[in-house]
């Protein structure tokens, strides 16, 4: 599948319907609402579900992932409290939805994703060509990108037991790690994570998520 196409007017209203439903769910960064009002989810959809573009849910992309649900990207993205020109690493690239989200909002995006077949898939699509401020990179996730360290954010979109030592080292003083911690039986606990000045880290919890797992290594 070809990721762009046409977006029409249908189309465009059926994400103003989507920001008003993902902000009724209490969403209210307004950046973040512009974003998802800007970016067309029915991009990174297959053909045969583009009906679910623009539903409040996630959607599978092929190989065992999903594009995830729509609050939950903004959620995510809220919690990140992106500025312009922050230096962003995504782990988990996925359909690069949540990518095109954050590079909306001004963010310059370092996305890494495990999987050959969905790196190739997206990164190459006519859509995000046009897209400058978002690096795609293969590999594996627990390892970042220490050549592009520090990072202002950190997003994992998938869930973790643990807190990579080298995503924390990665990470800015006063920057933040967002994601999704806890055992993936069930449901995961949001968590944001930020790095004081002495190097000790700042915790805060948030609402419960469920997200397939973060796997090391990488996929061909």
């Amino acid at each position: 599948m070809e990721i762009g196409g046409i977006d029409t007017v249908r189309h465009q209203l059926e994400r103003e319907r989507l920001v008003a439903e993902v902000k009724e769910k209490g969403i209210t960064d307004e950046r973040v609402l512009s974003a998802l009002n800007a970016v067309p989810r029915h991009f990174f959809i297959n053909q045969r579900l583009q009906d679910l573009a623009y539903a409040d849910r996630p959607v599978p992309i092929g190989h065992g992932q999903t594009i995830s649900q729509p609050y939950t990207v903004a959620y995510q993205t809220q919690l990140l409290e992106v500025n312009y020109n922050d230096k962003i690493l995504e782990i988990g690239t996925g359909s690069a939805y949540q990518a095109c989200i954050l590079a909306q909002i001004g963010g310059e995006i370092f996305t890494i994703e495990r999987q050959r077949k969905l790196f190739e898939k997206y990164r190459n699509s006519r859509y995000l060509q046009h897209i400058r401020n978002i690096h795609f990179f293969y590999g594996d996730g627990h390892e970042g990108l220490s050549a592009y360290a520090p990072f202002d954010k950190i997003l994992i979109t998938a869930a973790s037991q643990i807190i990579p030592a080298a995503l924390i080292d990665q990470l800015a003083i006063n920057g933040f790690l967002v994601l999704p911690f806890g055992s993936i039986d069930q449901y995961q606990i949001m968590m944001r994570i930020s790095k004081s000045i002495d190097g000790g880290l700042i915790k805060e919890t948030f609402n419960r998520f469920s997200f397939v797992p973060m796997v090391q290594g990488t996929i061909e």
